[in-house]
């Protein structure tokens, strides 16, 4: 593969000159397969100006000029498939098998986005309810925030800007994009195919960069809604500085998955294995912590085991291959660490733990001490822990005993059980019969707790990114 360049685009035109670039490497191979242009802060600067520029004249465009634009993003996506996930498997390390899926939920996603522009729709409010308001009517309707920044991480980086510029887009928002440092060139390609489809020019910024890129994006009175998908302490911070504007977090979490002693052990089994390791664990709700009832406890092991070893490891681009890498060297080595740490405070290791520079051998910990950081952090790596439990409110507790709640997963027969789970656990979804790694891209996704504040999915997000504007007419 041609190295690429990832080239900041500013104010239409794209940009790199005498600028700071960074490499990109295939996390699989080591290659060197591109570089990334660094922004300085006066291209962040013109990035804002030219971003608060376009404000009026987007939001001014059509919902029916922006869905059609939008639409045909999709169709040039579908057009590019292969050669979408392609660029996301050497750039990122994630399996063909995984990177087709994205692009096909990026598919939808637009798809959707597309549609939420033509729903931008109020309501009629009667004054009567008032004795004040006798003689008057209120309408509502959506108007546009303004600038959307939207700051996109590695693990899922065509879908996640998509579910950021799709809605921002369809409610008549220009866009300041600054994608994560680890994949810039499916964001770079991204926004070409954009602009291909008709996408206003002055209506998204890209640029590159560390914090402090992302720092003087959120500080700025320009920018009027931060979407933000990472880590807890990027979502603090951005809560910090972000002042009075909105803010949409999505920051992760730990999740757990229930096998209860009703459970159909194979199908728990089989989707475990699948949703523990797609991406190579890398996703905010990638099953994590299981809590298997007793009387289950070694067939499930067991079967557990068994589908986790079979799992073939290799080359992120032979279509067979069901884990490639993380995202690069030391994150493998972060995550071999907690599991060395699990090992000595008397955990199992059952399957996996070995180690090859980014690649990392899907693991199976049985039994890990609750302090252990495979139990109460987010692993975000290859790594699932079985633990034991006698009853169902022991699980249900040991669930929630966390400081993040996206979304959580359990596996009975029982209404009363499910319905129990469902009240109980705190987070922002509950999967029943499936794990935590479950998601439909028009649904609502985010958490609580630490997990983050707000929704996306392109109906909620709009929400999220446009205004209810009010006119009351008094009748003379």
């Amino acid at each position: 593969m041609s190295k690429k360049q990832a080239k900041l685009f500013v104010n239409g035109e794209w940009l790199a000159g005498d600028r700071d670039t960074i490499p990109v490497e295939n996390p699989y191979t080591g290659e060197i397969i591109g570089e990334q242009v660094t922004a300085s802060p006066d291209d962040v600067e013109k990035a804002l100006q030219s971003a608060e520029a376009a404000k009026h004249e987007t939001a001014d465009l059509p919902a029916h000029k922006r869905a059609a634009i939008l639409k045909k993003a999709a169709s040039l996506l579908e057009e590019r498939k292969e050669e979408f996930a392609s660029l996301l498997s050497t750039e990122l390390g994630k399996t063909l098998k995984n990177t087709r899926d994205e692009v096909s939920r990026s598919l939808e996603t637009l798809e959707q986005s597309a549609e939420e522009a033509k729903r931008l729709t109020g309501e009629t409010i009667p004054g009567n309810a008032s004795t004040r308001g006798e003689q008057a009517t209120a309408m509502t309707f959506r108007v546009p925030a303004g600038v959307i920044a939207a700051i996109t991480p590695f693990n899922a980086p065509l879908n996640l800007m998509v579910h950021k510029i799709g809605p921002a887009f369809a409610g008549g928002n220009t866009v300041i994009l600054k994608p994560a440092p680890q994949t810039p060139l499916i964001a770079i390609a991204f926004v070409e195919l954009l602009l291909e489809a008709g996408y206003p020019s002055k209506a998204i910024q890209v640029v590159y960069g560390g914090v402090e890129v992302g720092q003087q994006i959120v500080e700025d009175s320009r920018t009027n809604v931060i979407s933000f998908t990472g880590g807890l302490k990027g979502g603090k911070d951005i809560s910090y500085r972000a002042g009075m504007k909105k803010v949409l977090l999505e920051l992760g979490g730990n999740a757990g998955t229930i096998v209860h002693e009703d459970a159909d052990i194979e199908r728990a089994s089989t989707l475990c294995a699948k949703t523990g390791f797609s991406n190579s664990g890398q996703s905010c709700i990638s099953v994590q912590r299981i809590y298997v009832h007793t009387s289950v406890l070694y067939r499930f092991r067991e079967a557990l085991t068994v589908k986790v070893s079979s799992l073939k490891t290799g080359d992120p681009l032979d279509p067979e291959t069901d884990v490639g890498t993380l995202v690069n060297e030391s994150a493998a080595q972060r995550v071999k660490s907690w599991i060395n740490e699990a090992k000595e405070q008397g955990a199992e290791i059952l399957t996996g733990g070995t180690i090859n520079r980014a690649a990392l051998e899907p693991t199976v910990i049985f039994n890990p001490k609750k302090q252990a950081k495979v139990v109460c952090e987010e692993v975000f790596g290859p790594v699932v822990s079985i633990i034991p439990f006698e009853n169902i409110d022991e699980a249900l507790e040991e669930v929630n005993d966390s400081d993040t709640g996206l979304q959580a997963g359990i596996f009975s027969n029982s209404l009363d059980v499910v319905k129990k789970a469902a009240k109980v656990l705190d987070v922002g979804g509950v999967v029943v019969n499936g794990t935590s790694n479950f998601r439909l891209d028009h649904w609502p996704y985010g958490g609580v707790k630490n997990s983050g504040i707000g929704r996306e999915g392109p109906r909620f997000a709009v929400e999220e990114m446009t205004e209810m504007k009010m006119i009351v007419h008094l009748d003379s």
